[in-house]
C-alpha cells in the first residue's frame, strides 16, 4: 500500500489518495478534501484536493479493500504508523526488509491519471506497483534460498 497526503496546520495527516496492489488487484482511492480549501493547483505545486470528483470515507474504503489480506505492507515508519492506526492492524514496513525507496525502484507500470502530469507529484499507483514487484521478487528469492 502507498498513499499521498497533506499536513494540516495541527500536523494532522490528511490522505489525498491511497493505492492497494496485490496479485491481479489494483485499487486506488481519491479522497475529497475534509475541509474547505482555497484553490492551489498548479504545475509547480501539483493537483488541488478540490479537483477530486469521487468521495470515499477513508476508514470504510480502505478497511473493506484490505479485509481479505493476511499481511499488509507499506514503505516507511510514518506511513505504516498512519495506516496501522487507521486500520487497527499491523502494517509491515518494507524498509525492515531492506527495500529500496520508490525513487530507486524501476517500474513497468504507467499511470494515466491526469493529476499525475505534474513532474513533482508522486504517483501512489506507480509506487504501490513498484513496492509490490520488489516484495514478490524478495519473497521468491528468499524462498529459493531456503530450498537450496
Amino acid at each position: 500500500m502507498d498513499y499521498e497526503y497533506l499536513k494540516r496546520l495541527q500536523n494532522e495527516t490528511v490522505a489525498k489518495e491511497i493505492s492497494l496492489v496485490a496479485a491481479d488487484v489494483t485499487q486506488i482511492f481519491h479522497f475529497e478534501s475534509p475541509y474547505v480549501m482555497m484553490l492551489h493547483g498548479s504545475e509547480e505545486k501539483g493537483p488541488d484536493l478540490d479537483d477530486v470528483h469521487t468521495t470515499y470515507k477513508l476508514f470504510t474504503a480502505v478497511s473493506e479493500a484490505v479485509a481479505g489480506f493476511a499481511h499488509l505492507y507499506s514503505y516507511g515508519a510514518s506511513k505504516c504508523k498512519f495506516l496501522s492506526e487507521l486500520l487497527g492492524r499491523p502494517i509491515l514496513n518494507l524498509q525492515d526488509f531492506k527495500c529500496p525507496t520508490t525513487n530507486e525502484l524501476k517500474t513497468k507500470y504507467s499511470c494515466s491519471l491526469s493529476c499525475h502530469i505534474f513532474h513533482n507529484v508522486s504517483c501512489v499507483n506507480k509506487n504501490a506497483h513498484s513496492l509490490y514487484d520488489w516484495l514478490m521478487y524478495h519473497l521468491r528469492t528468499k524462498s529459493s534460498a531456503l530450498r537450496t
